[in-house]
């Protein structure tokens, strides 16, 4: 076990950030929520995300969260957007707003990305007006635990190598805060793997002991409890944390987890190249299809969601037309093009295609199908029809629906490419 503990400090050296990169983006942090707060009596100004909780990695984008002071503001929760907005575009040449449960801003400095959400500033959950006045309240409780700092960084970067980090509705895996939570929560990494791979579904996480020797599920709002794990909020009782979580990445961070445990190793903390991955699979037999798409601008989760609708799409389409897709997945690092991957095989499908149809015995049934289609024949005591397809390749029929205005309402632009 001490060379696996060695292991883990040659992964937290790794997945440290630059220290010049760090000095930028706080440089600029400094810059722009000391303009935000210049004249301002009733807001305020500051670092957020991981940055404020010291869990970020290699290389991260900060959130700003500006506080509206409760007494003033409680009831203008609605309006707190427009307010903010009306202050940026006094202080900062261009801003970006996007949608969201509150809208919230963006800000563009050379390289970097900042996010400006607006937030009112509270002691307790049970004052917030919107899911992200809590946020400062998760920073504050990370905080209360430096000493788990690198465990938690250890954590993040685990589910993000596994491909199992972020709560978005198109990932729905573990958030950034699920992670400090259990790193809390089971003490170490090497804890919490040896713990994950025994879980049970629905296995209860209680940081904050708030339901110690009592049954969570009969006082927590069962709605709230359909996901794998339940993982309560350690600011809000009567939050599941882990309610966007899906059983898929529950049960692939539950594997990693037994594999780290039989071999542990460096490259469990290592993202794998996603068309290297594939291309290992293709041999001369099959053709690999990738399908790159532009995202839309907007907030992040949404343009996900169409994005993934996009990659769907494609996937029902091929199967629809009989394509045997030998290998299929896609990618998106939220700032350049969605790669769709499709490993197919290279022959071509016959010119025509059987559809199988009801028993003969079935008159009513037959005889309709009969006026269906062209050309009918009898196999097996069931009716039976031959029809030409309109694409024997896969890429014809892709190049087709890259046209179709389902694709193109959620997407900028689409453009193939085929690796024969």
């Amino acid at each position: 076990m001490k060379n696996v503990r060695l292991m883990l400090d040659e992964v937290l050296k790794d997945i440290q950030p630059d220290k010049n990169y760090e000095k930028e983006i706080f440089e600029k942090l400094g810059n722009i929520i000391s303009k935000i707060n210049q004249n301002q009596k009733y807001i305020k100004a500051i670092l957020g995300g991981s940055g404020a909780k010291g869990t970020w990695l290699k290389t991260f984008d900060a959130d700003i969260f500006v506080l509206f002071e409760y007494k003033k503001f409680k009831g203008k929760s609605d309006k707190l957007s427009n307010i903010l907005e009306h202050i940026l575009k006094k202080k900062f040449r261009k801003i970006i707003r996007l949608h969201g449960s509150r809208d919230y801003f963006q800000l563009k400095q050379g390289n970097f990305t900042f996010e400006i959400v607006p937030i009112l500033k509270i002691n307790k959950a049970e004052q917030a007006k919107n899911i992200t006045d809590v946020s400062p309240l998760h920073s504050n409780w990370v905080r209360k635990h430096k000493k788990l700092i690198n465990e938690m960084k250890l954590t993040k970067q685990f589910c993000q190598a596994q491909n199992v980090y972020g709560a978005e509705s198109y990932i729905k895996g573990f958030s950034g805060y699920i992670c400090e939570i259990l790193a809390v929560y089971y003490g170490s990494f090497l804890n919490l793997a040896k713990n994950a791979a025994k879980w049970n579904s629905k296995a209860v996480i209680d940081a904050g002991k708030y339901y110690k020797g009592k049954d969570v599920f009969k006082m927590v709002n069962t709605s709230k409890l359909l996901s794998p794990l339940i993982v309560i909020d350690p600011v809000q009782k009567d939050r599941n944390a882990a309610a966007a979580l899906s059983q898929e990445k529950f049960d692939e961070f539950k594997k990693a987890s037994k594999e780290f445990l039989k071999n542990p190793s460096k490259e469990f903390f290592i993202k794998k190249d996603l068309k290297l991955i594939i291309l290992k699979l293709k041999d001369n037999s099959n053709k690999l299809i990738e399908i790159h798409a532009a995202p839309l601008t907007g907030k992040i989760d949404v343009v996900g969601s169409k994005l993934l609708k996009i990659y769907k799409f494609f996937m029902e389409k091929l199967q629809k037309h009989n394509f045997k897709i030998i290998k299929s997945d896609w990618e998106w690092n939220k700032k350049d093009n969605a790669v769709f991957y499709f490993l197919l095989g290279k022959k071509p499908l016959p010119k025509t295609a059987e559809i199988e149809g009801p028993p003969i015995a079935i008159e009513h049934h037959a005889q309709h199908f009969k006026k269906m289609h062209k050309k009918t024949y009898v196999k097996s005591n069931k009716i039976y029809a031959a029809e030409k397809r309109k694409y024997i390749k896969p890429e014809d029929l892709l190049k087709y629906a890259l046209k179709d205005e389902f694709v193109k309402e959620r997407s900028n632009s689409v453009r193939i490419k085929i690796i024969n």
